[in-house]
Protein backbone atom coordinates (compact mmCIF):
# COMPACT_ATOMS: atom_id res chain seq x y z
CA UNK A 1 0.00 0.00 0.00
CA UNK A 2 1.32 3.45 -0.95
CA UNK A 3 1.89 6.02 1.74
CA UNK A 4 0.27 9.44 1.41
CA UNK A 5 1.96 11.76 -1.09
CA UNK A 6 2.13 15.07 0.75
CA UNK A 7 4.71 17.34 -0.87
CA UNK A 8 4.26 20.29 1.50
CA UNK A 9 7.79 20.15 2.92
CA UNK A 10 10.06 17.74 1.07
CA UNK A 11 13.49 17.15 2.63
CA UNK A 12 16.34 16.26 0.28
CA UNK A 13 19.17 14.76 2.30
CA UNK A 14 22.77 15.70 1.61
CA UNK A 15 25.21 13.32 3.37
CA UNK A 16 27.97 15.93 3.39
CA UNK A 17 25.85 18.68 4.97
CA UNK A 18 24.21 16.24 7.39
CA UNK A 19 27.44 14.55 8.48
CA UNK A 20 27.20 11.07 6.98
CA UNK A 21 24.63 8.35 7.46
CA UNK A 22 24.12 8.90 11.19
CA UNK A 23 23.67 12.60 10.57
CA UNK A 24 21.10 12.00 7.86
CA UNK A 25 19.11 9.66 10.11
CA UNK A 26 19.22 12.15 12.99
CA UNK A 27 18.26 15.03 10.69
CA UNK A 28 15.36 13.04 9.25
CA UNK A 29 14.10 12.01 12.68
CA UNK A 30 14.00 15.59 13.95
CA UNK A 31 12.64 17.01 10.70
CA UNK A 32 9.81 14.49 10.38
CA UNK A 33 8.79 14.97 14.01
CA UNK A 34 8.48 18.69 13.30
CA UNK A 35 6.63 18.72 10.01
CA UNK A 36 8.57 17.33 7.05
CA UNK A 37 6.17 15.37 4.81
CA UNK A 38 8.52 13.56 2.38
CA UNK A 39 12.19 12.55 2.40
CA UNK A 40 14.61 11.90 -0.45
CA UNK A 41 18.03 10.29 -0.22
CA UNK A 42 20.01 12.04 -2.94
CA UNK A 43 22.86 10.47 -4.91
CA UNK A 44 26.20 11.56 -3.55
CA UNK A 45 29.68 10.46 -4.58
CA UNK A 46 30.89 10.64 -0.99
CA UNK A 47 29.05 7.37 -0.34
CA UNK A 48 29.87 4.05 -2.00
CA UNK A 49 27.13 1.67 -3.08
CA UNK A 50 27.16 -0.34 0.13
CA UNK A 51 26.93 2.82 2.21
CA UNK A 52 24.11 4.07 0.00
CA UNK A 53 22.23 0.84 0.66
CA UNK A 54 22.91 1.07 4.40
CA UNK A 55 21.69 4.67 4.47
CA UNK A 56 18.52 3.69 2.64
CA UNK A 57 17.86 0.82 5.05
CA UNK A 58 18.32 3.04 8.09
CA UNK A 59 15.99 5.69 6.70
CA UNK A 60 13.39 3.12 5.67
CA UNK A 61 13.38 1.67 9.19
CA UNK A 62 13.06 5.13 10.72
CA UNK A 63 10.13 6.10 8.50
CA UNK A 64 8.36 2.73 8.47
CA UNK A 65 6.02 3.67 11.33
CA UNK A 66 5.19 7.10 9.86
CA UNK A 67 3.10 8.33 6.92
CA UNK A 68 6.20 9.99 5.41
CA UNK A 69 7.44 8.34 2.19
CA UNK A 70 11.10 7.69 1.42
CA UNK A 71 12.36 8.41 -2.09
CA UNK A 72 15.70 7.30 -3.50
CA UNK A 73 17.19 9.59 -6.12
CA UNK A 74 18.33 7.94 -9.36
CA UNK A 75 19.43 4.59 -7.87
CA UNK A 76 16.54 2.28 -8.77
CA UNK A 77 18.36 -0.82 -7.54
CA UNK A 78 18.94 0.70 -4.12
CA UNK A 79 15.31 1.80 -3.94
CA UNK A 80 14.16 -1.75 -4.67
CA UNK A 81 16.71 -3.29 -2.31
CA UNK A 82 15.51 -1.25 0.67
CA UNK A 83 11.86 -1.25 -0.42
CA UNK A 84 11.70 2.54 -0.58
CA UNK A 85 8.34 4.16 -1.25
CA UNK A 86 9.48 5.71 -4.49
CA UNK A 87 12.19 6.84 -6.88
CA UNK A 88 13.04 10.29 -8.17
CA UNK A 89 14.86 10.67 -11.48
CA UNK A 90 16.30 13.53 -13.49
CA UNK A 91 16.48 14.20 -17.19
CA UNK A 92 19.81 12.37 -17.56
CA UNK A 93 18.81 9.30 -15.54
CA UNK A 94 16.98 6.18 -16.75
CA UNK A 95 13.91 7.00 -18.87
CA UNK A 96 10.66 7.29 -16.96
CA UNK A 97 9.00 4.38 -18.75
CA UNK A 98 11.92 2.10 -17.88
CA UNK A 99 11.91 3.18 -14.24
CA UNK A 100 8.16 2.65 -13.97
CA UNK A 101 8.52 -0.84 -15.42
CA UNK A 102 11.24 -1.67 -12.90
CA UNK A 103 9.51 -0.31 -9.79
CA UNK A 104 5.96 -1.31 -10.68
CA UNK A 105 2.71 0.55 -10.19
CA UNK A 106 2.72 0.56 -6.38
CA UNK A 107 5.68 2.91 -5.86
CA UNK A 108 5.84 6.66 -6.39
CA UNK A 109 7.83 8.08 -9.29
CA UNK A 110 9.03 11.68 -9.40
CA UNK A 111 10.71 13.48 -12.30
CA UNK A 112 12.77 16.67 -12.39
CA UNK A 113 12.02 19.35 -14.98
CA UNK A 114 13.75 22.69 -15.41
CA UNK A 115 12.11 24.29 -18.45
CA UNK A 116 9.03 24.28 -20.64
CA UNK A 117 10.48 21.86 -23.21
CA UNK A 118 11.06 19.24 -20.51
CA UNK A 119 7.61 19.85 -19.08
CA UNK A 120 6.01 19.30 -22.49
CA UNK A 121 7.74 15.90 -22.75
CA UNK A 122 6.57 14.56 -19.38
CA UNK A 123 4.74 11.20 -19.66
CA UNK A 124 1.95 12.26 -17.33
CA UNK A 125 0.45 8.79 -17.06
CA UNK A 126 3.67 7.41 -15.57
CA UNK A 127 4.74 10.01 -12.99
CA UNK A 128 3.22 10.87 -9.62
CA UNK A 129 4.83 14.27 -9.15
CA UNK A 130 7.37 16.69 -10.60
CA UNK A 131 10.34 18.44 -9.06
CA UNK A 132 10.51 21.87 -10.73
CA UNK A 133 13.67 23.93 -10.48
CA UNK A 134 16.05 25.25 -9.63
CA UNK A 135 13.92 28.23 -8.65
CA UNK A 136 16.89 30.17 -7.27
CA UNK A 137 20.65 29.67 -7.65
CA UNK A 138 21.77 26.77 -5.49
CA UNK A 139 25.11 25.59 -4.13
CA UNK A 140 23.90 22.13 -3.07
CA UNK A 141 23.86 20.80 -6.65
CA UNK A 142 26.87 21.56 -8.84
CA UNK A 143 25.30 20.69 -12.21
CA UNK A 144 22.00 22.51 -11.71
CA UNK A 145 20.22 24.14 -14.65
CA UNK A 146 19.81 27.94 -14.82
CA UNK A 147 17.52 29.36 -12.14
CA UNK A 148 13.89 29.80 -13.18
CA UNK A 149 12.98 32.54 -10.75
CA UNK A 150 9.47 32.79 -9.32
CA UNK A 151 8.03 33.96 -12.65
CA UNK A 152 9.54 31.00 -14.49
CA UNK A 153 8.24 28.63 -11.84
CA UNK A 154 4.77 30.15 -12.15
CA UNK A 155 4.78 29.50 -15.90
CA UNK A 156 5.55 25.81 -15.43
CA UNK A 157 3.15 25.37 -12.51
CA UNK A 158 0.32 26.78 -14.64
CA UNK A 159 0.85 24.08 -17.28
CA UNK A 160 1.58 20.97 -15.21
CA UNK A 161 -0.77 18.00 -15.09
CA UNK A 162 0.27 16.46 -11.78
CA UNK A 163 1.40 17.65 -8.33
CA UNK A 164 4.78 19.35 -8.11
CA UNK A 165 7.38 20.42 -5.60
CA UNK A 166 9.59 23.44 -6.20
CA UNK A 167 13.30 23.04 -5.49
CA UNK A 168 16.54 25.00 -5.66
CA UNK A 169 17.82 27.66 -3.26
CA UNK A 170 14.57 27.78 -1.29
CA UNK A 171 14.77 28.89 2.34
CA UNK A 172 12.81 30.85 4.93
CA UNK A 173 13.66 34.19 3.30
CA UNK A 174 12.18 33.43 -0.14
CA UNK A 175 9.68 30.64 0.51
CA UNK A 176 6.42 32.61 0.51
CA UNK A 177 6.34 33.72 -3.15
CA UNK A 178 7.29 30.19 -4.21
CA UNK A 179 4.32 28.67 -2.36
CA UNK A 180 2.02 31.36 -3.76
CA UNK A 181 2.64 30.14 -7.32
CA UNK A 182 0.26 27.28 -6.50
CA UNK A 183 2.91 24.58 -6.33
CA UNK A 184 1.98 21.73 -3.98
CA UNK A 185 5.16 21.94 -1.93
CA UNK A 186 8.76 23.02 -1.54
CA UNK A 187 11.89 20.90 -1.38
CA UNK A 188 14.81 22.05 0.72
CA UNK A 189 18.34 20.86 1.33
CA UNK A 190 20.54 23.32 3.22
CA UNK A 191 17.54 25.05 4.83
CA UNK A 192 17.38 21.96 7.09
CA UNK A 193 20.50 19.84 6.50
CA UNK A 194 23.42 21.09 8.58
CA UNK A 195 21.36 23.57 10.61
CA UNK A 196 22.12 23.85 14.31
CA UNK A 197 18.50 23.53 15.46
CA UNK A 198 16.81 21.24 12.95
CA UNK A 199 13.55 21.06 14.90
CA UNK A 200 13.21 24.83 15.09
CA UNK A 201 14.02 25.56 11.44
CA UNK A 202 11.62 22.84 10.30
CA UNK A 203 8.82 24.28 12.43
CA UNK A 204 9.56 27.73 11.03
CA UNK A 205 9.41 26.49 7.45
CA UNK A 206 6.10 24.71 8.05
CA UNK A 207 4.64 27.83 9.66
CA UNK A 208 5.70 29.91 6.68
CA UNK A 209 4.26 27.38 4.20
CA UNK A 210 0.91 27.39 6.02
CA UNK A 211 0.91 31.18 6.13
CA UNK A 212 1.76 31.57 2.46
CA UNK A 213 -1.02 29.19 1.40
Amino acid sequence: MKKQLDLSLYLVLDPVLCGGIEGMVRTTDLAVKNGVTAVQLRSEHSLNRKQWYEAGLALKQLLSSTSVPLFINDQVDVALAVDADGVHVGQSDLPVDVVRRLIGADKFLGLSVSNLAELNNVPWNLVDYLGIGPVFPTTSKTNAAPALGVAGLQTLVAQKCCPAVAIGGINSSNLAPVVQTGVEGVAVVSAICGQVDIAQVTKQLMTQISGAK
